[in-house]
């Protein structure tokens, strides 16, 4: 009885073995090692140990850089102001709403001072995918009890500079308060509906920018949820002959945001 062979019963010849090989290297280059992470005993008052704890990037905050992207979950609402020209004549009422809104972008942390210092400064630069209204009640434009909404979607582009003030680090997270300005600029304006786009706005904005996060180390990177607060500074409403825009003393954006921070 003929011996079978056993790489030709599993059909492995010598290219596919060195294909596996370097996929093998591959794949064992995701899991945490030693260059990764860094393993400490913990001990009692006596001595004795009690559990092991890993340290993922130990000699992170040896670079003085780190890029990194986000992805920012936002809801953003104008906050408005009416007129003299409402108090006047109270043919309409306006009601912000709360809108949803998508961000997506890059991060560039410098460290300011040595290993040990707490201030980073963050330059994010990336784009928002924004939709905001308000809605006007009317009880007599343009009918009887009715009620308008109005919409402006943009997609602005976000250049925020911060300044990132950081906790010790405690095994493999750390707390962190974050503050700054933003200059927007506005580079599309979806104008579809001749009743529902009537309300205008300016294609820049200047916001103030501050919030809370938590940095979370793990083997290959750090995950930093964060939650951050924007107000406008300036007034962007563009004055027009409109009963909406003339019941408008000012329009300011307002947003409350979720950033999810990956960083290496």
């Amino acid at each position: 009885m003929a011996t079978p062979n056993f790489w030709h019963q599993l059909h492995l010849h010598r290219p596919q073995l060195k294909r596996l090989a370097v996929l093998g290297i591959f794949v064992a280059g995701l899991f945490p090692g030693t260059a990764h992470a860094q393993r400490e005993a913990e001990r009692s008052r006596k001595g004795k140990v009690t559990g092991i704890t890993v340290n993922n990037l130990p000699a992170y905050d040896d670079r003085w850089f780190h890029p990194g992207l986000y992805l920012a979950f936002s809801g953003t609402r104008f906050m408005l102001e009416q007129s003299q020209y409402y108090i006047d004549t109270k043919q309409v009422t306006a009601n912000s709403i709360v809108s949803p809104s998508f961000g997506v972008g890059l991060i560039g942390d410098a460290r300011l001072g040595g290993p040990k210092s707490p201030f980073i400064l963050r330059f994010a630069p990336g784009v928002l995918f924004s939709s905001r209204r308000v809605e006007f009640e009317s009880s007599g434009y343009p009918a009887p009890d009715s009620v308008v909404t109005q919409e402006i979607t943009s997609t602005v582009l976000q250049f925020p500079v911060l300044l990132k003030y950081q906790s010790d680090r405690r095994r493999n997270t750390r707390a962190y308060m974050i503050a700054g300005i933003s200059p927007n600029l506005t580079v599309g304006n979806r104008r579809d509906d001749g009743l529902r786009n009537v309300l205008r706005v300016t294609d820049s904005d200047l916001t103030i920018e501050y919030g809370v996060g938590l940095d979370l180390f793990y083997p290959l990177f750090k995950f930093a949820p964060e939650l951050r607060f924007s107000h406008g500074l300036g007034n962007i409403l563009i004055n027009r002959s409109d009963i909406f825009s003339r019941s408008l003393q000012s329009l300011r954006t307002n947003a409350v945001t979720l950033y999810i921070n990956i960083q290496n």
